[in-house]
């Protein structure tokens, strides 16, 4: 069926909502590429933070730990 034939029975209006159905289709798949890719950067961000996170809590203290606290008052209290 070719354009004139659709315009000759369905009228002008079928075709124009046919028309536009296919350019917001063609729109919206345009969209999805850069929100495709940026969701693809946030991932990689989220990955990389996640890392130096885990590093972060799994290393091992560099010096000594403190096991002493203060009162109210400020003086110290040995467990």
């Amino acid at each position: 069926m070719t354009v004139f034939n659709v315009l000759e029975t369905r009228g002008t209006g079928a075709l124009l909502r046919f028309v536009a159905a296919v350019v917001l289709f063609a729109v919206l798949q345009l969209m999805r590429i850069p929100l495709g890719l940026l969701l693809q950067v946030i991932t990689g961000v989220m990955s990389r933070v996640d890392g130096y996170a885990v590093t972060q809590v799994s290393r091992s203290p560099r010096g000594p730990i403190n096991h002493f606290a203060c009162t109210p008052t400020g003086q110290e209290v040995r467990p």
